[in-house]
């Protein structure tokens, strides 16, 4: 497996139609392998392709890709990178993810950032059929990714705040459980709702256009199961892993930084 980061150049032309379309990026992304077929599709338990976009800043986006096989980024470098000032480099960093996936153990911790479209399932009837529905607040955003079951599937457990470093005397607003407050070590930011038609060719419309909600979530983990961990550090978390949701990203906490 390979992690690999690409800083989007956002002044340029072919990176603003990159960023107008999750279908266009996806393609892009997709077509970085040499050896994968548009029509390839991974099995359950295989890794996959997944990507995640960062907007840091205006001026700071970046691309982020974990996948099987090294990506040939050289179109994006072309596009929306700075094709001139390349020098020491093909233009995006790719580094082996194997290492630190395979040194995973039950209860370590570190820092994480995913992008993920939280949605659930609802109908208003028992005959009604249920429809797949986006969360739109942060507090049940939140709550999709503080779910036991998700979190069991994933082999993780969010971390609570010490009470010390609770806002509020038990970290809620109420004395029901699904209100969180403040009681996690994790936030929500950079909500977006994003519209595009799912075509392969500009300005071709196949139907209605996708609307999809994302959101980011920033916090801290244990590791609970090192093998669901791999796996959803592989095969994403949630729905629309095609569009640039569903990576977890690890980094050390503090205390835990190496040279």
């Amino acid at each position: 497996m390979y992690l690999t980061r690409f800083r989007v150049n956002t002044t340029r032309t072919g990176a603003r139609r990159l960023l107008s379309s999750r279908q266009v990026l996806h393609a892009a992304v997709m077509s970085s392998f040499p050896t994968l077929l548009p029509t390839d599709q991974p099995t359950p338990d295989a890794p996959r392709v997944l990507w995640r976009l960062d907007h840091n800043a205006p001026a700071e986006v970046l691309l982020y890709l974990v996948s099987p096989q090294p990506p040939d980024l050289t179109h994006f470098v072309e596009q929306a990178g700075w094709p001139t000032a390349v020098v020491d480099g093909p233009g995006w960093q790719t580094r082996s993810y194997t290492p630190l996936l395979d040194r995973l153990n039950a209860g370590d911790r570190w820092a994480f950032r995913l992008t993920a479209n939280p949605v659930h399932d609802i109908r208003r009837t028992p005959d009604e059929p249920r429809k797949r529905t986006a969360h739109l607040t942060p507090h049940h955003q939140m709550g999709w990714l503080l779910d036991t079951g998700r979190q069991e599937r994933g082999g993780f457990r969010i971390l609570e705040k010490p009470k010390d470093k609770r806002l509020l005397p038990q970290g809620t607003t109420h004395q029901r459980r699904e209100h969180h407050g403040d009681r996690y070590e994790v936030a929500v930011h950079d909500q977006r709702s994003l519209t595009f038609d799912k075509s392969r060719t500009a300005g071709t419309r196949r139907g209605k256009p996708v609307t999809l909600l994302t959101a980011t979530f920033d916090g801290r983990l244990e590791v609970t199961d090192p093998h669901l961990m791999r796996r959803t550090l592989t095969q994403g978390l949630g729905k629309a892993k095609a569009y640039g949701c569903g990576l977890m990203t690890l980094a050390p906490l503090p205390h835990q930084a190496t040279p």
